[in-house]
């Protein structure tokens, strides 16, 4: 039969789904490559402890004088992963149809894992004690330089990243845009023009997420942030698991990861709070 489902088949369909899942998972997870990354798979135990150093003041030294030394105490971060899991169900019958289910169940398993992680993190972003904007401002490119500036002040001497919503990006853009405001922009609002990119901002690549979640006011909260501001411990990154179900008549398709988030850094992280309304 021209369509008959084997073992063969359906294994190789699996494959194809693992391969696209996982692929969707790593490649749509925006906030898991900005931000410190601990993979600890062969680590015992379900909480991390990352240490935390203060910095020490070095003084003028006087000849034939002996140095005295410094107290460095340190502080830690606890960070408690946990599982998170998505399952949809693949029937013997849809898998002898037409299309391509391992494609579309591989992006549909990866999307919600990824999200998931996403999520996570850009929950972390209302818990920085330094915030810039209030609810119902719109957003401005002078916010951001505002952040930089506030992160720059607090010893952040390497890359920055904003992460905003989609509204918050429209607001940047048209700022950006805005000939009264500068009718000689450069390169930068030529580019802003031409097809809606905000790009990097003085010093910070902004990025935009429709995970970033509005309120029922429509407000939503941003963040300006360093690597350091924040991180994932990665206990077990994505896996895809199959169990049969002979009496549906189809195969159960569990897809799970085991990790967990944490705040590192208050002073290297800007809560931005703007309006997201169009």
């Amino acid at each position: 039969m021209a369509n008959e489902t084997t073992s063969s088949t359906l294994s190789s369909l699996f494959s194809e789904i693992i391969l696209a899942a996982r692929f969707t998972a790593e490649e749509n997870s925006l906030m898991a490559g900005l931000v410190t990354r601990y993979d600890i798979g062969n680590v015992a135990g379900k909480t991390i402890q990352v240490p935390k150093y203060p910095a020490i003041t070095a003084a003028d030294l006087t000849e034939g004088t002996d140095m005295g030394a410094t107290e460095v105490t340190t502080s830690h971060v606890n960070v408690t992963v946990g599982e998170v899991g998505a399952q949809v169900v693949l029937t013997d019958l849809a898998a002898m149809g037409s299309g391509n289910p391992a494609q579309e169940l591989g992006t549909v398993l990866g999307n919600a894992i990824a999200t998931k992680i996403d999520k996570d993190l850009i929950a972390l972003f209302s818990g920085f004690s330094s915030g810039l904007g209030a609810a119902g401002q719109e957003i401005t490119v002078a916010d951001l330089f505002k952040a930089a500036a506030t992160l720059r002040s607090n010893k952040v001497t390497g890359s920055m990243a904003a992460v905003v919503h989609p509204y918050h990006a429209y607001q940047l853009s048209a700022n950006l845009t805005n000939t009264f405001a500068n009718p000689n922009g450069g390169d930068l609002q030529n580019e802003a023009m031409r097809n809606g990119f905000v790009g990097s901002i003085g010093g910070i690549d902004v990025y935009q997420s429709a995970n970033v979640t509005v309120d029922a006011s429509d407000d939503a909260i941003g963040c300006v942030f360093s690597p350091e501001a924040m991180c994932i411990a990665m206990k077990r990154d994505f896996n895809l698991e199959t169990e049969r179900n002979a009496s549906l008549r189809a195969f159960e398709l569990n897809a799970t990861a085991v990790y967990g988030v944490g705040e590192l850094d208050d002073a290297y992280g800007v809560g931005m709070t703007f309006d997201a309304a169009l």
